[in-house]
């Protein structure tokens, strides 16, 4: 009975769009906001039938391999929730393969945080039951959540998300005494960046259990950083302090 209800109304949606659309056409009159939004969710519904009609037949056959045998990533990926920095996409994974976390500003809460965490208790969801033995900290360039650290965010709106920012103030300290006073503010989002993402490892390492694997080399922690622009990935060298390219160039 739910299955009909969905798609009945889906099918009323869907004739509502093409009526509303005939009559924009006739009126050149623009759509109200309203409609512009059904039709907005309309097309993801076409998305989706695209996807049931390519790419799910594409990887079928995997899909019903991890539900008779369940999942085993060998990566947990803790990214930024920013729209651009799409972990399948970057590294070209299979379903199945990554196990993905992502935050605002790929942000990690320490073990000293009080309360329910959904992103620790997804962490160690990963480590203690998935046994996962890589886990990678993603920053990336033109990073939202970075930028907000350095900005005067207003306290009655953005309230949740300053409390949130709280879990970047290390890095923004350390980029601040790092970098010159006439620094440009692409260059110390950048560092900035960069920082983070070592701070966020740091506060990996805050949780019991992932030391202990990590010091008897059950687990290792990768610290990458992905420039949106080139599309080029970098990882944290922990000998040399510095971030480098993760491969070289073609023409290299």
């Amino acid at each position: 009975m739910a299955r009909l209800l969905l798609f009945f109304s889906l099918m009323v949606c869907f004739s509502f769009s093409l009526v509303a659309e005939e009559a924009h056409e006739s009126s050149k009159e623009p759509l109200s906001a309203e409609q512009g939004l059904l039709n907005e969710a309309l097309n993801f519904a076409k998305q989706h039938q695209e996807f049931r009609d390519l790419h799910y037949q594409e990887h079928e056959a995997r899909f019903v391999k991890l539900v008779k045998e369940g999942q085993s990533p060998k990566i947990l990926f803790i990214g930024c929730s920013d729209s651009r920095v799409v972990p399948e996409l970057i590294l070209n994974t299979r379903p199945g393969d990554l196990f993905v976390v992502r935050t605002a500003g790929n942000f990690v809460p320490p073990a000293s945080v009080q309360g329910p965490d959904g992103v620790a208790a997804t962490i160690q969801y990963a480590v203690e039951v998935l046994n996962i033995p890589h886990i990678v900290v993603c920053g990336h360039s033109h990073c939202g959540a970075i930028q907000g650290l350095f900005q005067k965010l207003d306290p009655e709106k953005l309230g949740i998300l300053i409390k949130w920012l709280q879990f970047g103030e290390a890095a923004k300290k350390m980029t601040l005494m790092t970098a010159k006073p006439s620094t440009p503010k692409e260059e110390l989002y950048a560092l900035a960046e960069k920082i983070s993402v070592i701070y966020q490892l740091e506060h990996l390492m805050s949780y019991p259990y992932i030391k202990k694997l990590v010091d008897s080399g059950k687990i290792e922690l990768h610290g990458w950083y992905f420039k949106i622009k080139t599309g080029e990935l970098w990882y944290y060298h922990p000998e040399e302090y510095r971030f480098l390219p993760l491969i070289h160039s073609s023409s290299s």
